[in-house]
């Protein structure tokens, strides 16, 4: 289990913002580039990132870091809603 206020907290030490995002079974979202660092991190569900070449499936609690302009991809694998945490570099534009 993810204590969010514990994880945001953390985040915003290291200047991120930290928000929650809900997707349905089966959501996609396909080749998005920023101009800041995101962080990320499930708290339920099935998610997968393609960041650059690389796939990565996290566990419920494994942050992953998809750094500034490198292009990625996130897909809802499971059959469940997916809840993750998600943080942009702060101080910056997000494109």
């Amino acid at each position: 289990m993810v204590d969010i206020n514990t994880v945001c907290s953390n985040w915003r030490s290291r200047g991120f913002s930290c928000d929650v995002w809900t997707d349905p079974p089966g959501q996609v979202w396909e080749d998005y580039r920023h101009a800041v660092d995101e962080v990320v991190m499930i708290l339920e569900g099935d998610v997968e990132f393609e960041i650059g070449s690389q796939i990565l499936r996290p566990a419920v609690g494994e942050e992953v870091l998809i750094p500034a302009g490198v292009l990625h991809s996130v897909r809802n694998t499971g059959g469940i809603t997916s809840r993750w945490l998600y943080g942009y570099k702060t101080g910056s534009e997000i494109v």
